[in-house]
């Protein structure tokens, strides 16, 4: 008999690479994971993002969690334009995920990172968010109807060009 667990969320593949996924329907406002970490004065913080650490997140202006370690299931929540989650500030230096509506099972959880992180490390052309891809596909999709209509255009010019040379002749 396999065991039930009743855990809401799980870690799978994501278009980001790995994303928490609900398993169990949330609520709006339902609490979703804590981010969790050491606890590091900013200086600190800004040292160890120079050097490439990513999991960082600012709670005030005076401290910051490293959410680096693999026990922090935040870390696998994926930034989104649209996102379905929130990061709100509890007592202490302390962040938790809420939904911001209803979220189903098997959708991925997601939160806006913010700006100053998106200008740093996603930005416009590298977002993997539902929205963004979109975006990106429909300008494919323009790009590609602008250029057929130029090149139905150009062989319609050169159609035309021989007609009127064999008519010179």
């Amino acid at each position: 008999m396999q065991a039930v667990s009743n855990r809401k969320h799980r870690i799978g593949r994501s278009s980001a690479g790995l994303g928490l996924f609900a398993t169990k329907p949330f609520r709006k406002r339902e609490y979703v994971v804590t981010y969790r970490g050491r606890l590091l004065p900013n200086a600190e913080a800004d040292r160890l993002e120079a050097r490439g650490s990513r999991y960082m997140f600012e709670v005030n202006t005076r401290w910051t969690i490293d959410g680096s370690k693999r026990w922090n299931l935040a870390r696998y929540v994926n930034h989104s334009c649209r996102p379905n989650a929130e990061a709100v500030e509890r007592k202490g230096p302390s962040i938790v995920y809420v939904a911001r509506w209803r979220i189903k099972p098997e959708e991925e959880i997601t939160v806006d990172y913010g700006k100053d992180y998106f200008s740093a490390f996603i930005t416009k052309s590298r977002c993997r968010c539902v929205k963004c891809k979109e975006r990106r596909a429909d300008q494919q999709a323009r790009r590609r109807a602008r250029a057929k209509r130029a090149q139905r255009k150009r062989l319609k010019l050169r159609r035309e060009k021989r007609a009127a040379a064999k008519r010179k002749r």
